[in-house]
């Protein structure tokens, strides 16, 4: 038995907190630092291989050349470094990160952002198409999303975790505001995005963490019990990241509203998909405005909406509480501040995607998307529903995660990865997932994924002696009690990445 497994042995039978106080003294053991170290290396040599494929293949720079490159070279490097990178996404061979693909699209885009590519939302006198373009997407996604005929608004943000936290922060502002509290709590499922714990962090709001049920689903007796005279806001999501599952959106959102605490709908993922998937027919939980507790939403324009990288929007009810989120500065000599988001200056040829993108695309167009995608992830699940040592979590639309109870999954995952495959690793409990878009809706990538699971679960049940490469670190996180070796290994991942 390695020292991490007998650690882990030792720290399982503990009080989290004794566990957290030992950690941290024994991290300052010369001897056990050592060691731990030493298991450090062994995963982090592993990883970059990965994370540095162009270490010995391009120019690599420490310092700004004395003497310009030429153009075409630097071109060259990047055609190059695209067309490897390109083909395992293009094939329909990763889990979401690129939600449409087409080739035809972006290049439109592309175009769409060279003709922008100096705009800045900051200088609105200089650039008033960025203010135009940013106001009818806040208005197309709030129509989309039950706001005709309401007050609602918004903003474009940078993407999900932005849009997230401008959220926390507004209701942190408005609750202090209005209702005196300077000691704010939200109302978190733990399998609520990462993202509502970074805004936790940031902007000093606690977060109760709630289970969810037996379906992944937030447990809406613990959302009661765990509202206090604090509580600034309840958050649920449409659907959650690691289970593609919808919270009960309607009764916890009720459940604000008679408190006069606000509720979000985290639907960054969704948002673009279950308003056309319930005109398709499909069984959609109400999630969105037409629910009158719901007081905000954050959903994602650059993945199901289809535009480019670095683009979201948060929504609010009204807008007096969006102005809870502005920013402004009446005394500074620079003369009179102020900015929507977090940002200053932004790319406003990002939000004149997002606007080519919705325009061009439609509604009929993201229907059409969205009835592939759900076809697609219907074969999937009944793909994985056939292999006897698997088992999918929950009844998911297009989110598909599945675990089992006779083999290692991390070890499945590992073996897929050798197959061109980038899925989701998750734990809590150990599982997988593959988020379908409509890259996996090309003939005969998801008949592919299927024989590629079987032949994973097959492998890992005949060589249960390999290690693998990345499953001993999905391992440690999934099983470690000591939470900060884990963030150590995380943090030293982080340093890898930019490392030249």
């Amino acid at each position: 038995m390695s020292s991490m497994d007998t650690l882990i042995k030792v720290a399982e039978k503990l009080h989290p907190r004794l566990v957290a106080f030992l950690e941290k003294r024994m991290k300052n053991i010369p001897a056990v630092a050592e060691r731990i170290e030493g298991e450090y290396a062994e995963i982090m040599t592993e990883m970059e291989k990965s994370a540095k494929p162009y270490k010995d293949t391009f120019p690599t720079f420490t310092r700004i050349p004395a003497k310009g490159r030429d153009r075409a070279e630097i071109l060259g490097e990047m055609e190059a470094m695209r067309r490897r990178e390109e083909s395992q996404w293009k094939d329909g061979f990763v889990s979401g990160a690129v939600y449409h693909g087409d080739s035809a699209h972006i290049d439109f885009l592309n175009q769409v952002y060279a003709i922008n590519s100096q705009s800045n939302p900051l200088h609105a006198d200089v650039w008033p198409s960025a203010g135009k373009f940013e106001a009818e997407i806040v208005a197309m996604t709030g129509s989309m999303l039950g706001g005709s005929g309401l007050e609602v608004c918004g903003t474009v943000s940078s993407g999900g975790t932005e849009s997230i936290m401008l959220a926390m922060k507004t209701y942190r502002d408005w609750a202090r505001e209005t209702k005196g509290i300077r000691q704010p709590e939200m109302i978190v499922p733990v399998t609520a995005h990462a993202a509502f714990d970074k805004a936790s962090q940031y902007f000093n709001i606690k977060a109760i963490h709630v289970p969810v049920d037996e379906n992944f689903r937030a447990d809406i007796n613990a959302v009661k019990r765990a509202i206090t005279r604090n509580t600034i806001v309840i958050v649920g999501s449409a659907p959650s990241f690691p289970h593609g599952e919808i919270d009960p959106i309607s009764e916890l959102s009720e459940l604000a509203r008679r408190r006069n605490i606000g509720f979000h709908t985290d639907a960054c993922l969704g948002g673009f998909v279950l308003p056309w998937a319930e005109k398709l027919g499909y069984d959609v939980p109400s999630f969105d405005f037409r629910l009158p507790g719901v007081t905000s939403i954050s959903v994602d324009t650059h993945k199901f909406g289809y535009a480019a990288k670095g683009a979201s929007v948060i929504l609010y009810r009204n807008p007096a509480l969006r102005h809870f989120q502005y920013y402004t500065a009446t005394e500074w000599p620079g003369g009179l501040y102020f900015s929507p988001t977090f940002a200053g200056s932004r790319p406003g040829a990002l939000s004149a995607t997002c606007w080519a993108a919705l325009t061009s695309i439609g509604e009929e167009g993201y229907m059409d998307a969205t009835k592939k995608i759900l076809e697609t992830a219907e074969t999937i699940k009944q793909g994985i529903r056939s292999i006897p040592e698997l088992r999918v979590l929950g009844d998911p639309l297009f989110v598909v995660a599945f675990a089992s109870d006779s083999v290692d999954i991390y070890k499945v995952l590992d073996f897929m990865s050798h197959r061109k495959w980038s899925l989701n690793g998750l734990h809590k409990p150990a599982c997988a997932h593959v988020c379908v878009t409509l890259r996996h809706t090309q003939p005969g990538v998801a008949e592919r994924f299927i024989t590629d699971l079987r032949d994973a679960v097959e492998h890992v049940k005949g060589h249960p002696e390999e290690k693998g490469t990345m499953a001993p670190v999905y391992g440690m996180a999934a099983t470690l009690p000591m939470r900060g070796m884990v963030s150590d290994l995380l943090k030293k991942y982080l340093d890898l990445m930019f490392r030249v």
